[in-house]
C-alpha cells in the first residue's frame, strides 16, 4: 500500500476543520453558560425588588458576596447551576410577584404560600415550562387565573386557594393531563366549572369551595377514576348530582354541602364507596331514604345529611366504628313511632363519636340508657325539636366530656337528672318547652363552664338554687314560664356577665330586687314581668349600663322611678306596665334616643306627657290606665292639659296671674281716683240718687263685646292719646268708651290725671263717668279705658267750636246734659 501526500494534506486538514468547529461550539456553550448565570440572578433581584415587606429581613442574604444558589431559599439543580427551587413560604412578606419569574427557566417549584403578596398572578408564569408544583396559597393574590398557566405541561400542583382571584376557572387547564392536585377554594371565582377538567385522568384532589360558581356539575367528573377528595362545598350549583361520581371506588372524600344540588343517594352506597371517609351534601334538597348500606362504609369518620328533604328511618350504623359525626337534623326522618331512636344504640362501638345532631325531625320514643355508655369523647348532643318522651337518662352523667347538650321542643318530662352536675365541661344546656317538673337542682352550681342555660317553658318549682352564683361565665340564664316561689338570690348578680340576658319572668317570684343588681354591669337584657316582685325599682340598675331591654311590668312595684336610671342610655325596650308606679313620667326618657318601645300603662303617673323622643311615635308608647296623666301627642288619645305652655314661654297660669294683678292695680287706681269725688257726693245726695250708684266692674272682654271689638263702624273720635268709641252695654244700654293709645308718650299720665280731674269736678251738666277699666288685652298689652255715659247732642265746645281740643280728644267728650 502506497503512502499518498495528497491523503495526508486531506486528513490533516479535516483535523483542523474539526478543531475549528469543536472550539465554536465549546466557546458558544461556555457564552450560553456564562450568559444564564446571570439570568437566574437577575431575575431572582428583580422578584426581590418587588418585595415591599420583609418582616424578619430574610431578603438580605440576597448580593452578590455570595452565588446565587446559596441565597436563602434558593435551590439549585446538580447538573446545571440554575435555580430549580424558589421557597419563600411563610415568611411575613408583601408585594407582588415580579414578571421575570417567567426567566428561571428551570425552575420546577415555587412555593410563595401564607404570606400578603397582592396583584395579580404574572402571565409569564406560563414561560416556566419545567413548572411542576405552583403553591400560592394562603395570600392576597387578585385578578384572573393566567389562561397562560395552560402552558406548564408538567404541572402536578396547583393551589392558589384562599387568595382574592375572580373570573372563572380556565378550561384549559384540562390539558395539564399531569395535574394531581388542583386547589382553587375560598376565593372569589364565578362561571361553571369546566368539562375538561374531566380529561384529567390523573387528578386525585379536586378542591372549589367557598366560590360562586353555579351551573350543574359537570358529568365528566365521573371519569376520573383516581379521584380521591372532591370538595365543591359553599357554591351555587343545581340539578342532580352526577350518579356516576358514585361509582368512583376510590373516592374518599365528597363534600358537596350548601348547594342546591338534588337527586337521591343509590341504595349502593356504602358498597360502592367502600374507602368513603367524610361524606357531607347537607343543606341541598337530596330526596329519598338514607340506604341501609352506609354502614358498609366501615371507613366513614363524618356523616352529614342535615337539612335535605330524607324520610323514613335511620338505619342501624353498627359498622361505622370510626365514626366522629354524625348529623341527620333537618329533615322529614320520623314519624313520632316508638322505636325510631334504635339507631343511636347501634353506635356502641363507635367509641370516637364527638357528635351527633338528629334535631328538626320527627323522631319519636325515649332516648336509651346507654345512650353516654359507648362514647366518653362525646361532646354534642342535639335532640331538639322532635318528639322525643320520658326522661333523660341518668347515664348523661357519663358523657364527661359533653360542651352542649339541647333538647328543648320535646315531650320530655320528669325531673332533670342529678347526673348533670357531673359534667363539668358542659357549657350550653337547652331542656326548655318540654314538661319537666320538680326543682333546679342546686349540683348546677357544679357546672362553672357553663356559659348558657334554658330551662324555661316547664313545670318546675321551688326556689332558684344560690348556687348558680358559682356559675362565673353565665352569658344567658332563662328559667321563664315556671312554678318558681320565693326570692331572687343575689348570688347570680355580678359573679357572671349575663350579657346575653337574665329571663325570669312568669314565675311566682317575690320580694325585691336585690341591690346587688347593680353588680352586673354587662348585663343585656333583664326580664322579671309577671311575677310577684314588690318595693321600689333600685337605684342599683342604673350601674346595668348595657341594659336594652328592662321589663318589670305585671308586678307589685311602687314609689316613682329613679332618676339614675338616666345612666341607661342603650335601652330599646322598657317595660313598666302593670305596677304601683307613681310621680310623674321621668324627663329623662325623652332624651333616649335608641327607645324603640315604652310601657308605662296602669300605674298612677301623673302630669304632662313628654312630645320629645320617643313620646312623638303613639305606636312604640304605652299610658293607658294612667288617670292623672293628661297632654302629649294627639294620638296617645289622652285628654289635654289644663295647663299649656305658650310660644313665649309663660304658661297660662302665670299669665293669669299677671291679669289679675294688673286688674287689681288698675282697678285701685281707679277708686283712688274716685273715692274724693264719691265721698263728697255722698254727703250732697241721698242714697237713693243715681249718682250714688257703685261703679260698673267691666272686663277688657266686656268692653271689646260692647264696642263690636273696637270696630271702625264704632269710632266717634281719635286723638293723639287714644280713641272713642260707641258701646252698647246690657244693662246700662249706650256708652263712650275712651281707650287710651298706651304707646304714646304721657298716656299714663292722661289716664291718671283724668282720674284725678273727675275726682275734683263735680256738675251737673258735665257728662257722667260709668267706670274705668285697666287690666290686659288677648295679645298680652296693657288696656287702660274709661267708660262714660253717651250723650246725643255732642259737646257745648263742639256747639260753640266745631274742632278739636289742644289733647286731640274730641269735645265730644265733654257732654251737656240739656
Amino acid at each position: 500500500m502506497g503512502f499518498s501526500f495528497r491523503s495526508l494534506s486531506l486528513s490533516f486538514s479535516s483535523l483542523c476543520l474539526f478543531s475549528i468547529i469543536h472550539f465554536l461550539c465549546f466557546s458558544l456553550q461556555a457564552f450560553a453558560i456564562h450568559r444564564n448565570n446571570d439570568t437566574d440572578p437577575l431575575a431572582l433581584l428583580e422578584i426581590k425588588a418587588k418585595i415591599t415587606d420583609d418582616t424578619f429581613g430574610v431578603m438580605n442574604s440576597w448580593n452578590d458576596t455570595l452565588h446565587f444558589c446559596q441565597w436563602y431559599r434558593i435551590t439549585c439543580g446538580h447538573r446545571h447551576q440554575r435555580v430549580a427551587m424558589l421557597d419563600l413560604s411563610s415568611l411575613k412578606l408583601s408585594g407582588s410577584i415580579s414578571p421575570h419569574v417567567g426567566n428561571l427557566s428551570f425552575l420546577r417549584e415555587l412555593y410563595l404560600q401564607n404570606n400578603s403578596f397582592s396583584h395579580e398572578i404574572p402571565t409569564e408564569i406560563g414561560h416556566l415550562q419545567r413548572l411542576q408544583v405552583l403553591s400560592l396559597y394562603n395570600n392576597s393574590f387578585g385578578g384572573q387565573i393566567p389562561t397562560s398557566l395552560s402552558n406548564c405541561s408538567n404541572l402536578v400542583s396547583l393551589s392558589l386557594q384562599n387568595n382574592n382571584l375572580v373570573g372563572g376557572i380556565r378550561p384549559g387547564l384540562g390539558s395539564l393531563l399531569k395535574l394531581k392536585e388542583i386547589h382553587l377554594g375560598t376565593n372569589n371565582l364565578i362561571g361553571t366549572l369546566p368539562p375538561s377538567l374531566g380529561n384529567l385522568s390523573s387528578l386525585q384532589q379536586l378542591y372549589a369551595k367557598r366560590n360562586n360558581l353555579h351551573g350543574v356539575v359537570p358529568d365528566t367528573l365521573g371519569q376520573l377514576m383516581n379521584l380521591r377528595i372532591l370538595s365543591l362545598f359553599g357554591n351555587q350549583f343545581l340539578g342532580t348530582f352526577p350518579p356516576s361520581i358514585f361509582n368512583l371506588s376510590l373516592i374518599e372524600v365528597i363534600d358537596i354541602a350548601q348547594n342546591n344540588l338534588k337527586g337521591s343517594l343509590p341504595l349502593s352506597l356504602g358498597v360502592s364507596l367502600s374507602n368513603l371517609r367524610f361524606f357531607s351534601i347537607s343543606v341541598n334538597q337530596f330526596t329519598g331514604s338514607i340506604p341501609t348500606s352506609i354502614s358498609n362504609a366501615s371507613q366513614l369518620e363524618a356523616l352529614q345529611l342535615g337539612r335535605n328533604n330524607f324520610i323514613g328511618r335511620v338505619p342501624s350504623l353498627e359498622k361505622l366504628h370510626r365514626l366522629l359525626k354524625l348529623d341527620v337534623s333537618a329533615n322529614h326522618l320520623g314519624s313520632g313511632k316508638a322505636d325510631e331512636l334504635e339507631f343511636l344504640s347501634s353506635l356502641t362501638n363507635a367509641t370516637n363519636l364527638l357528635a351527633v345532631s338528629m334535631a328538626h325531625n320527627n323522631f319519636g320514643g325515649k332516648l336509651p340508657e346507654q345512650f353516654c355508655n359507648f362514647s366518653k369523647k362525646l361532646r354534642m348532643i342535639f335532640v331538639n325539636e322532635n318528639q322525643i318522651s320520658g326522661n333523660i337518662p341518668s347515664t348523661i352523667g357519663d358523657c364527661v366530656s359533653l360542651e352542649f347538650l339541647v333538647a328543648e321542643n320535646n315531650k320530655l318530662s320528669g325531673s332533670i337528672p342529678s347526673s348533670i352536675g357531673k359534667l363539668p365541661n358542659l357549657g350550653l344546656l337547652f331542656l326548655d318547652h318540654n314538661d319537666f317538673s320538680g326543682s333546679i337542682p342546686s349540683f348546677v352550681g357544679n357546672m362553672t363552664n357553663l356559659f348558657r342555660m334554658d330551662l324555661s317553658n316547664n313545670k318546675l318549682q321551688g326556689m332558684i338554687p344560690s348556687s348558680l352564683g358559682n356559675c362565673k361565665n353565665l352569658l344567658e340564664l332563662d328559667l321563664s314560664n315556671n312554678n318558681l316561689s320565693g326570692p331572687i338570690p343575689p348570688q347570680i348578680f355580678g359573679s357572671s356577665p349575663l350579657s346575653l340576658g337574665l329571663y325570669l319572668s312568669g314565675n311566682h317570684l317575690s320580694g325585691s330586687i336585690p341591690m346587688e343588681v347593680g353588680n352586673s354591669k354587662n348585663m343585656g337584657y333583664l326580664n322579671l314581668a309577671e311575677n310577684m316582685l314588690s318595693g321600689v325599682i333600685p337605684s342599683g340598675l342604673s350601674s346595668c349600663t348595657s341594659l336594652e331591654l328592662l321589663d318589670l311590668g305585671a308586678n307589685l312595684f311602687r314609689g316613682s322611678v329613679p332618676s339614675t336610671l338616666s345612666s341607661l342610655r342603650g335601652l330599646r325596650q322598657l317595660n313598666l306596665s302593670h305596677n304601683m308606679l307613681s310621680g310623674k313620667i321621668p324627663e329623662f326618657l325623652k332624651g333616649f334616643s335608641s327607645l324603640e318601645l315604652l310601657d308605662l300603662s296602669y300605674n298612677d303617673f301623673e302630669g304632662t306627657i313628654p312630645i320629645e323622643g320617643v313620646f312623638k311615635n303613639a305606636s312604640a308608647t304605652s299610658l293607658a290606665g294612667n288617670k292623672n296623666l293628661c297632654g302629649g301627642m294627639p294620638d296617645l288619645g289622652l285628654v289635654p292639659c289644663k295647663l299649656q305652655q305658650s310660644k313665649r314661654g309663660l304658661t297660662i297660669t302665670l299669665m293669669i296671674i299677671i291679669t289679675t294683678v294688673s286688674m287689681i292695680i288698675g282697678a285701685t287706681l281707679v277708686l283712688i281716683c274716685l273715692f274724693p269725688y264719691l265721698s263728697r257726693k255722698r254727703k250732697r245726695e241721698s242714697p237713693s240718687a243715681s249718682y250714688g250708684k257703685e261703679l260698673l266692674k267691666l272686663s277688657y272682654r266686656s268692653l271689646l263685646k260692647a264696642t263690636n271689638g273696637f270696630s271702625s263702624d264704632n269710632l266717634i273720635g281719635a286723638g293723639s292719646f287714644g280713641s272713642v268709641y260707641k258701646g252698647v252695654l246690657d244693662q246700662e244700654g249706650i256708652i263712650a268708651v275712651k281707650v287710651l293709645n298706651l304707646m304714646h308718650h304721657g298716656a299714663s299720665k292722661s289716664f291718671i290725671a283724668e282720674c284725678e280731674a273727675l275726682r275734683k269736678i263735680r256738675h251737673r251738666n258735665l257728662v257722667k263717668v260709668l267706670t274705668a277699666c285697666s287690666g290686659i288685652d288677648y295679645h298680652g298689652n296693657d288696656f287702660k279705658a274709661m267708660v262714660y255715659e253717651f250723650m246725643v247732642n255732642g259737646s257745648l265746645d263742639g256747639w260753640l267750636h266745631p274742632t278739636f281740643g289742644l289733647d286731640g280728644m274730641p269735645r265730644a267728650l265733654i257732654f251737656s246734659r240739656d
